[in-house]
């Protein structure tokens, strides 16, 4: 049988659960469907937020050929087939799902057809464009970000779902609790209505004209615990499960770390997701106590995009438990922090004139770069002039952390700052 998600798939804006800001009346996307052109798009948004059924909804009312490929089980060969048969058409769309999941090449590939308009590309992703859809193809495209649906959105969809599909119509559905659904579903919709039709599906009583199916919270957990992963890319675990692996390797706990790990692995945690968060975090937490965690986590990072599962776990495990045996330090980090604030604090201070350059006679004259040190042609390649402007001259930002690699560093700048920096 057709998933309950898709038998009661909206086929108009009016229908489409949550997304006011660009379905609702005088928004910009549907104003570009009412005038009959759209532009090519990025629609950016967690799971089950209507991400295909929005490029479906376009499709269908402004009546376009609407090609339809997945970046999970496509490649430039059926890009290319797509392009060639839209060669012929007066107008075409060809939405990608999990764009997010093309190579550089493969989004290449599309961007002849989208420059020329062969194409209308409707790419759906659950991962920042900015990091994930290549800037040349994304300077071609709207990006459209989804928002989760709220309580009262999923509680319309469920309501619907009762109302207006044939199946559950005869079930004589009493729908009293809705709280377990859409706690698990955690705002993803398709999660939601397969998850009741689970529900239904594993009620002991049929549900009928004279005997209703009562939904309850506790037999949707029941239920719930038996059928479904609990683990949810999207949702509130998502978080609170990286959250937990980033803390254990910052509070140098490996056993703590891998632990996590193996629950997002578990879970089908994208892996450029993990290993952009210990780039993060090597940077962050770890900084120059181990400079060559940095190093690590970047080759982490490249790794795993080239290998993927199953084998990326094993890199991925040899990584965070390098980073939560390493020395801690989050100097490097709280110093662009406190130099941020002094930039908010004092404005665009002017650049002192000795560290200006000076390449016309003009600039010379008005003292560019006059009474420059270069450093190295002093003794140990320093000088102890003014590097700050004026206002924050003296300032302090950078103070090395309590670890024996930055207490070379205290040591090293202390011996040429000894008269300026308390180090």
């Amino acid at each position: 049988m057709i998933p309950l998600a898709e038998r009661i798939r909206p086929a108009s804006l009016d229908d489409l659960a949550g997304q006011q800001h660009l379905a609702g009346p005088g928004s910009i996307l549907r104003t570009a469907i009412e005038k009959g052109k759209v532009p090519s798009m990025i629609l950016w948004g967690p799971p089950g937020t209507g991400k295909t059924t929005l490029a479906n909804i376009i499709a269908q009312t402004l009546d376009i050929p609407f090609f339809t490929l997945s970046a999970i089980s496509s490649g430039v060969k059926d890009v290319r087939e797509v392009i060639e048969k839209a060669k012929s058409l007066p107008e075409a769309i060809l939405f990608i799902d999990e764009i997010h999941r093309f190579n550089k090449g493969q989004q290449d590939a599309l961007l002849g057809a989208v420059e020329k308009g062969t194409i209308t590309l409707i790419g759906a992703t659950t991962e920042n464009p900015s990091f994930e859809v290549n800037s040349a193809l994304l300077s071609r495209c709207q990006v459209y970000v989804l928002k989760p649906l709220d309580r009262d959105d999923l509680v319309t969809l469920l309501e619907k779902a009762i109302t207006a599909d044939a199946v559950l119509q005869e079930k004589n559905i009493d729908l009293q609790e809705t709280a377990a659904l859409i706690s698990i579903s955690g705002g993803d919709a398709r999660k939601l209505l397969n998850l009741f039709e689970i529900v239904i599906d594993a009620a002991p009583v049929r549900g009928s004209k004279n005997s209703p199916l009562v939904i309850t919270d506790d037999m949707v957990m029941k239920v719930a615990q038996r059928k479904i992963a609990l683990y949810d890319k999207a949702g509130e675990q998502h978080y609170d499960i990286i959250s937990a692996f980033i803390k254990s390797i910052r509070g140098s706990d490996p056993n703590g770390a891998v632990y996590w790990l193996a629950r997002m692995i578990e879970g089908g945690e994208d892996v450029k997701f993990i290993a952009r968060r210990m780039l993060i975090l090597a940077s962050e937490d770890i900084g120059n106590a181990n400079p060559t965690a940095l190093v690590m986590a970047n080759t982490t990072f490249d790794a795993v995009n080239k290998i993927g599962y199953p084998e990326s776990r094993i890199i991925l495990s040899q990584c965070a438990v390098y980073l939560a045996s390493s020395p801690k330090s989050n100097a490097s980090y709280m110093a662009i922090g406190d130099a941020i604030a002094a930039v908010q604090k004092h404005g665009d201070l002017p650049v002192p004139l000795h560290m200006r350059n000076a390449p016309t006679k003009l600039m010379k004259n008005l003292g560019y770069g006059k009474n420059y040190e270069y450093s190295h042609s002093y003794d140990k390649s320093f000088s102890p002039q003014e590097y700050l402007p004026a206002d924050l001259a003296g300032s302090k930002f950078y103070d090395p952390g309590k670890n024996t690699r930055e207490e070379e560093l205290r040591k090293y700048l202390r011996s040429l700052w000894k008269e300026k920096y308390n180090y």
